[in-house]
């Protein structure tokens, strides 16, 4: 893998955020049809889920060319893209994609938790170059996303199972993002005091 290159922060946000805002889109076209392929019909949402996956791996193709990394949590997401988004083809199922993302925020609310337990933020050894900060400021704000980790994943178990496939599909795009990007500024507000350079 190649060194660490600069990239434009709009066409790096294109690269992350377009896959999901094609999948929310190809949806809406595709969610009232269904299609046959061999002798399986599928519903648009699980055809959706189908050309997500390579839109996604394509982007992060791109984005790893462009930069010559990829952090672990992409790698992570993209394996659970893959793993549920072939078990929804597979079993014509769309339950398991809705299932993803209880699994990707339950399960970083464990990994965050376990290193709690151990007292030591993982956060720290992912964003610590990134983002210089005092090991408390560092604990505290483990604390508080392994919550909302736990938070989110319980949130989409509520939705995906009480709520319309319509529903869930804005919620998976929009809201959960966007709640948790208000969290964490809300948090790196709250915790300038710890961190090492706070004018950087």
């Amino acid at each position: 893998m190649t060194g660490k290159k600069d990239i434009n922060p709009f066409l790096k946000q294109v690269l992350e955020l377009g896959p999901p805002l094609a999948f929310f889109f190809i949806y809406l076209r595709l969610r009232d049809d269904s299609f046959q392929i061999g002798s399986t019909e599928y519903s648009g949402f699980i055809v959706a889920t189908i050309v997500f996956v390579p839109l996604m791996l394509g982007a992060m193709g791109i984005l790893w060319y462009l930069t010559g990394k990829l952090s672990r949590m992409q790698i992570f997401t993209a394996f659970m893209v893959i793993f549920f988004g072939g078990l929804t083809a597979w079993f014509n199922d769309e339950r398991f994609f809705k299932m993803k993302t209880t699994l990707v925020y339950g399960l970083f609310a464990v990994i965050l938790g376990i290193g709690l337990l151990q007292k030591k933020s993982y956060l720290a050894y992912v964003l610590d170059e990134m983002l210089p900060m005092k090991h408390e400021g560092w604990m505290i704000l483990t604390r508080r996303l392994c919550a909302c980790f736990a938070v989110l994943a319980a949130a989409n178990e509520f939705v995906w199972r009480t709520m319309s496939t319509d529903l869930w599909v804005k919620i998976e795009t929009f809201g959960f993002p966007i709640a948790l990007m208000a969290f964490l500024m809300l948090q790196f507000s709250i915790l300038q005091r710890y961190m090492e350079d706070p004018e950087q």
